[in-house]
């Protein structure tokens, strides 16, 4: 097999998102004061930045602030700022206006796209000499004979189905660094593999996560309220599932609209994805999409553990950031401030230590000297608070939130994995989820359409199996094939191979949400990343 090619920098950051960003941006800003200058590069595996990030979003400006103090002068894409809040708990035909919790009052925030904020991220970034270069799939961590991380190897492009090298095959890069900082956001490949390596979960609460399913709408002048935002609780979800809606109106008559499910559910027979198909139909739902139309569509885990999840987030030769470490408030449902923050700790914990070689622990301890901490640990008890029930968590947060102000002398454990909560298919009933009307409501590959997704398939599939008889044995006979509910993209399908069932996985239709690495019960499947530029093409999610 041929070389590598080998690219050295001082620092190599995987992942364009806002902590990986933040933080090259950062660096560059220190090298500027000080005329001592670093070498930074940021690789992303969608094929342009933003491609691949989806959220809400609303925006609290205050790492912004920090890190780009004139940013209303450089035409940044905030421009719709938050005006009201309105938090309801729907039944299925009416819905009770309940009082907005503290942590959900956006008075000078600002509503989003991510994949727009971003791009505009990396526009200044680059203006800083920071290297960018998108369609580059970081697939390996790269090691010395003493463990510490030189860096990371992009994959290879043009291999073929089983793995040999088609014509067009161009072997990957190493990008060799003196820090590596890993922000592939919730759930990254390279980064469990650290965190497993370097046993980095040793001393934490496990992770847990919930997905995020949303699509842009274009609505009637009528409905569009720039500023408007609105969440929900309540139905469809029983009280025993943790989740609840999204509605940002933007300006230009856009509004973003999205359901988020706590992957931690025990129905073998809930779809999320039919779940928020569902909601859209609720009365004080449906009136405000009637007469428009869905023109864009996308999936996302997130992390919703919280301080007590996260990991140790240092070892020899690198570090994690942003949603790659857990940094997202659940009450607040917002993690692009606390990204952005962690990425600025992490460049200046670099820069200050750059000639150590070796593991900086600066950046831990910066991190819990910080705003971001004491945020997460004012609300650290919320979500964990939901295993309960949804009434008697209602009832706790409220009294955590105002009596104990976040400072209660106790920190809640969570449920366990998400992956071992899914209950026994003779438990429960199926559920009669009603057919897309391909008007308010759609089905999931028409959707998939609408999320510019693509890959080479004649690629490796990345979605691999560790076990090509669970799917069958364990998953069809105990639970009844979940994967081909929980998955948003339809990836996942039983077919019949000589009258005997089988999973085909259709990895082309793969949006990276992750939800299988996370959600599958025995752990079966494992989610690597694809060549670089594969996958969905988010434009103003």
């Amino acid at each position: 097999m041929t070389n590598r090619e080998i690219m050295e920098y001082d620092v190599v950051v995987v992942g364009a998102g806002p902590s990986g960003l933040s933080a090259a941006i950062k660096l560059k800003q220190l090298t500027k004061e000080t005329n001592k200058d670093l070498s930074v590069c940021v690789i992303e595996k969608g094929s342009e930045v933003g491609a691949h990030i989806v959220s809400g979003a609303v925006i609290e400006t205050k790492a912004l602030d920090e890190l780009i103090p004139d940013w209303k002068s450089k035409n940044s894409p905030l421009k719709t700022e938050a005006k009201d809040d309105k938090f309801l708990y729907l039944t299925e035909t009416k819905s009770y206006q309940l009082p907005t919790p503290p942590q959900m009052h956006n008075k000078g925030n600002y509503i989003i796209s991510l994949s727009d904020f971003t791009k505009w991220l990396a526009q200044q970034a680059e203006e800083l000499e920071v290297e960018i270069y998108p369609g580059f799939a970081a697939s390996e961590v790269l090691f010395d004979e003493k463990n510490k991380v030189l860096g990371v190897a992009t994959s290879d492009m043009g291999r073929l189905k089983d793995g040999s090298e088609g014509p067009n095959f161009e072997r990957g890069i190493e990008l060799r660094a003196k820090q590596t900082i890993f922000s592939e956001g919730c759930r990254g490949h390279l980064g469990k593999i650290l965190m497993e390596k370097f046993s980095l979960n040793s001393d934490n609460s496990p992770q847990t996560y919930g997905i995020g399913i949303k699509e842009l709408w274009e609505v009637t002048p009528e409905n569009s309220k720039p500023g408007s935002i609105m969440h929900t609780t309540g139905w469809p979800l029983d009280n025993d599932t943790y989740g609840g809606s999204f509605l940002y109106h933007l300006d230009n008559n856009k509004v973003s609209i999205g359901f988020v499910i706590g992957l931690d559910y025990k129905n073998p027979y809930l779809s999320p994805y039919l779940e928020f198909q569902r909601f859209k139909h609720h009365p004080a739902i449906k009136k405000l999409l009637e007469g428009g139309r869905r023109i864009n569509y996308g999936a996302r885990a997130l992390n919703e553990g919280g301080i007590q999840s996260l990991p140790k987030l240092t070892f020899p030769g690198g570090m994690l950031t942003g949603c790659e470490a857990g940094f997202l408030n659940v009450p607040k449902i917002k993690g692009t401030h606390l990204a952005m923050k962690s990425g600025m700790i992490a460049a200046q914990s670099i820069y200050a230590n750059i000639d150590k070689n070796d593991e900086i622990l600066e950046y831990e301890s910066s991190i819990k000297k910080s705003w971001l901490w004491k945020e997460l640990y004012k609300v650290r008890n919320i979500r964990p608070s939901f295993k309960w029930g949804f009434w008697k968590a209602i009832f706790y947060s409220a009294i955590d939130t105002y009596i104990f102000r976040g400072n209660a002398p106790w920190t809640i454990d969570h449920h366990g994995t998400d992956h071992e909560s899914l209950g026994n298919k003779h438990d429960y009933k199926e559920i009669n989820y009603p057919k897309p009307d391909n008007v308010i409501s759609f089905d999931r590959l028409t959707n998939v359409s609408f999320s510019g997704t693509n890959h080479e398939e004649n690629q490796p599939c990345h979605l691999q199996l560790k076990d090509e008889e669970v799917p069958i044995n364990t998953n069809f006979e105990l639970y009844d094939n979940p994967e081909t509910r929980y998955c948003p993209a339809g990836v996942y399908e039983i077919v019949l191979n000589n009258n005997k069932p089988k999973l085909q996985i259709n990895a082309q239709n793969c949006v990276h949400c992750k939800t299988c690495d996370i959600k599958d019960p025995t752990q079966n499947i494992n989610w690597v990343t694809p060549q670089g530029g594969g996958g969905p093409n988010y434009q103003g999610m």
